[in-house]
């Protein structure tokens, strides 16, 4: 959809926003422009702290904790570049939604081959299982760490967190975007606390942020380097934040439109940077705790978990730890939903109930866990983690790559197409992107 230059419609159209299914839920009302610019800036913040929870996901949190306990803070530069990268990915998947209205997969529908569509969307599909599998995988290692029960018990009681989604699904949009917001609050507070209690050495901490050429001349560090980059930019982020930026009730003129990408930016970036502080803390505290004590081989969450508090001398290091891993994959659980309504009802224009769509995707991420554990014991948990984010990287491309393409065109953007810098710029985050994903995945074959 082109925008013309005297487009001045300013009413709000139903398709504008964003098909929240049979919940009835309304949209958020932006204040009129007159109004104090902070009120309107909190009337656009909720969509970016709902695309950050993939950013720091059980996938990010095992690349964390392995670059810590191994290099020490060398890795922090590299979870600042992999952050900078995302904040940039879902500035442009804000746009298409603000400017279009569409979302990506819309977009993928309406503007792609018709010989594209089935394939795109099952690749989608495919990425939103594995990441279910992730939160499946965090929620049973967080239950067990909490209160003893088993992975399989676990991974069972997970699937009941169906009632939740369907809960917060019927109070509407705020309501979602505050459970959001309060869970990624308390998973900020458990690692600050640890941080506290970790003490790091603030000159290590900050060298660590600043580039340095042995990431790329030590094998082994440039592995870490790359599953943090590949396990950051989540497929179906992109879908997500393309749709829930339409949300808003702002007019849909091109100053609407510009005045509401200004906002969504903003919501995303302060977002996307919480997700920074909480990715450089679990990296942090896991230098300080485990990197040269004698523990550089910690890589898995569960043996981070019972080493915590001895190493640090905190009783409650271990418990905030596993509450922070809780909090996470319960967050995931309702951006995932969402992601799989917003997919489904983009490529297909098929509409299921959320209850529906919840049991069938955390379903399909159940079995392979209940297979692992049946078939070689719950020590094999881990090994299915990183095969879920190898599916992911594979997705990767078939999201970033129509994004950019349509973000970049004049066709379907007008005057609000990306500029030819950040063409340029864009185009070289894809590529750095995918060019790691696929080094990863062959490493992880191969």
């Amino acid at each position: 959809m082109a925008l013309g230059h005297g487009e001045k419609d300013e009413t709000v159209k139903e398709a504008d926003i964003m098909p929240l299914g049979d919940a009835g839920h309304g949209a958020v009302t932006v204040p009129e422009r007159a109004s104090f610019w902070f009120r309107r800036f909190l009337a656009f913040v909720g969509p970016g702290y709902m695309v950050a929870v993939g950013y720091m996901d059980p996938g990010n949190w095992a690349t964390d904790l392995q670059g810590g306990a191994q290099f020490g803070y060398r890795l922090l530069s590299v979870i600042l570049l992999a952050n900078i990268m995302a904040v940039l990915l879902q500035a442009l998947a804000a746009r298409l939604g603000i400017i279009t209205g569409k979302d990506l997969a819309q977009a993928c529908r309406d503007w792609l081959p018709r010989g594209l569509s089935l394939p795109l969307w099952l690749t989608c599909e495919l990425a939103i299982i594995a990441c279910d599998l992730a939160e499946v995988i965090g929620t049973a290692v967080a239950l067990n760490l909490l209160f003893g029960l088993s992975i399989m018990a676990g991974t069972l009681i997970s699937v009941l967190d169906v009632f939740i989604v369907l809960l917060l699904m019927r109070r509407g949009m705020r309501a979602l975007e505050a459970f959001v917001i309060t869970l990624l609050g308390i998973i900020a507070v458990c690692f600050g606390v640890q941080l506290v209690a970790a003490a790091p050495p603030v000159g290590a901490v900050l060298k660590g942020f600043m580039p340095s050429s042995v990431v790329f001349t030590n094998p082994a560090m440039l592995y870490v380097a790359i599953g943090i980059i590949g396990a950051t930019v989540m497929p179906h982020n992109l879908y997500l934040h393309s749709s829930l930026v339409k949300s808003r009730t702002y007019p849909r003129t091109d100053e609407g439109r510009k005045d509401a990408l200004r906002w969504a930016t903003w919501d995303s970036t302060l977002a996307l940077t919480l997700a920074l502080f909480i990715n450089a803390a679990i990296l942090i505290v896991a230098a300080a705790a485990f990197h040269g004590t004698g523990h550089q081989d910690v890589a898995e969450i569960s043996d981070a978990w019972k080493l915590l508090s001895p190493v640090l001398g905190f009783g409650l290091a271990s418990t905030l730890f596993a509450v922070a891993l809780l909090a996470a994959g319960t967050n995931s659980t309702v951006t995932g939903t969402l992601a799989g309504q917003i997919v489904m009802e983009g490529f297909l224009h098929l509409h299921m109930p959320y209850w529906v769509r919840r049991l069938l995707t955390r379903g399909l991420a159940v079995l392979p866990v209940i297979a692992v554990i049946a078939i070689f014991g719950q020590g094999k948990v881990g090994d299915l983690l990183v095969f879920s984010q190898v599916v992911l990287s594979m997705q990767l491309p078939f999201a970033m790559v129509p994004l950019v393409w349509f973000v970049s065109s004049r066709k379907y953007m007008g005057r609000f197409r990306l500029s030819p810098v950040l063409v340029v710029l864009s185009w070289l985050v894809v590529l750095v992107i995918v060019a790691l994903n696929i080094k990863l995945l062959g490493d992880a074959l191969f």
